[in-house]
């Protein structure tokens, strides 16, 4: 019966980067949706206030990630 090693293999530079693009591009679709609700519910209700709040709120969501994002690719390096 063969034991499992528990060498721990390390991943590219651009392996770590086609990650990093495949969750920016799961935010950036959040971000989207958030603030295309806002949009949505601005045009519905007649009522921009709280369709504009929507679209801050995506858009603070989107700035947010990015930061997160951008300083845990800056630690693994």
């Amino acid at each position: 019966m063969a034991r499992k090693s528990n060498v721990k293999k390390r991943m590219t530079e651009d392996q770590e980067f086609q990650i990093m693009k495949l969750v920016m591009d799961k935010f950036l679709w959040l971000g989207f949706i958030v603030m295309g609700w806002g949009m949505y519910s601005a045009i519905k209700d007649s009522a921009i206030l709280p369709g504009l709040w929507y679209m801050i709120a995506g858009a603070v969501l989107l700035f947010l990630f990015v930061i997160i994002i951008v300083k845990e690719y800056e630690i693994i390096k």
